[in-house]
């Protein structure tokens, strides 16, 4: 047996070509497109970098090392491979036959220090206002979803908003490949597994679900929710387990809900689709969407309450946050601001109850938004 610490240098010894962009604090993602082209990614832009592997056999080399490292396999017959580095970077790789030019790799970086919600204030990525709203959902357990397109910062934003949960709550965590970084003294982390050469030992994230739901925890948090767990999730939100937290890849309120239909059919359930929609809406109380923007800035857009379903009228949302954008600052940076729009949620009872405080700035809002209307 190799001991671990042994292992983990001789494996990024194979990727020497690219070791100094894993060890850039400032990259965020390491792009290997072949063995002689690669990309980084620094604040949110793409540079082409000269580094480069030596043939198209060291890079596979380095990749089925990785996969030996992670117990999975690699190579023609499993040309894809999900894995991640001893730091906990997340790797994606493929290789022929079903990438024609050679090993593709897209390597996701993450700081080894948990981005925090004190950290996405100081970048402007979040107000204090929204970030006290957070808290309060939170708090509240209700039932969140972090939205946005790839690279939007969505699993960022889901590890920061699970400080708010109470440190005394049990928290189980399912994902396909470990990236939250929770923080609570009490937590079950729990991940995905593929099968093996002859097709065995594979357990799905909806596996992990349903054992989940009879292991006692007090919030479930889904990395991400990509196939018929999703039927689960939602029913599961309905049936007393609020404060769950999840990420959707979708850009719009009415993509989330929509995303969230289309993946529950999925299931081997099958669920009228106007019961399907009036679970979801009941399920799902709050949306936080994140984007990145032109300038290669990650934030959160819009914070949106789901308030119901009405058969021909469809999903009704209210925003309570929308980020509004001025014209560009010094070096092409897009100036933007999280304001409130004047409407509170509708567990605002709840939330006073609780003794917790609604940001003064939202209520300042519902007045004036109460003076325009008369």
């Amino acid at each position: 047996m190799i001991p671990k610490q042994l292992f983990e240098r001789s494996l990024l010894d194979f990727f020497a070509p690219i070791r100094r962009f894993l060890d850039d604090p400032e990259v965020t993602e390491v792009m290997i497109n072949g063995p002689s082209d690669v990309f980084v990614e620094r604040e949110g832009r793409l540079t082409r970098t000269g580094a480069a592997f030596g043939t198209t056999q060291d890079l596979e080399a380095a990749l089925r090392n990785l996969a030996q490292y992670v117990g999975r396999h690699f190579g023609p017959d499993r040309p894809i491979l999900e894995a991640r580095f001893p730091d906990g970077s997340r790797v994606e790789a493929i290789m022929a036959p079903a990438a024609h030019d050679g090993p593709c790799v897209a390597i996701r970086r993450f700081s080894r220090e948990p981005l925090t919600i004190a950290r996405l204030i100081e970048v402007g990525a979040l107000s204090r206002p929204a970030a006290d709203l957070l808290a309060a959902l939170v708090a509240c357990k209700q039932n969140i979803v972090v939205a946005g397109g790839t690279s939007s910062g969505k699993t960022s934003v889901l590890n920061a908003l699970s400080s708010f949960i109470p440190v005394d709550e049990r928290v189980v965590v399912i994902e396909d490949a470990t990236e939250l970084q929770l923080q609570q003294p009490h937590v079950l982390r729990l991940e995905a597994q593929p099968s093996d050469s002859k097709g065995k030992g594979a357990v799905s994230v909806r596996e992990l679900f349903r054992a989940t739901l009879r292991m006692r925890p007090d919030r479930i948090v889904v990395g991400e929710v990509r196939g018929g767990e999703a039927l689960d999730l939602v029913q599961a939100m309905t049936s007393g387990h609020g404060g769950c937290m999840t990420t959707v890849h979708a850009t719009h309120s009415l993509d989330v809900v929509n995303r969230l239909e289309t993946l529950a059919l999925m299931s081997d359930v099958e669920l009228p689709l106007y019961a399907l929609r009036a679970q979801v809406a009941s399920a799902v109380d709050f949306i936080v969407h994140t984007a990145r923007l032109p300038d290669g800035t990650r934030c959160i857009t819009q914070i949106s309450e789901v308030v119901g379903y009405e058969g021909d009228k469809g999903y009704r949302f209210t925003d309570l946050f929308v980020r509004r954008y001025d014209a560009r600052g010094q070096g092409g940076r897009s100036r933007s601001q999280l304001v409130p729009l004047g409407t509170l949620p509708r567990c605002t009872e709840l939330i006073v109850a609780m003794g917790l405080d609604l940001p003064p700035t939202m209520l300042e809002a519902r007045e004036r938004s109460k003076g325009a209307r008369r």
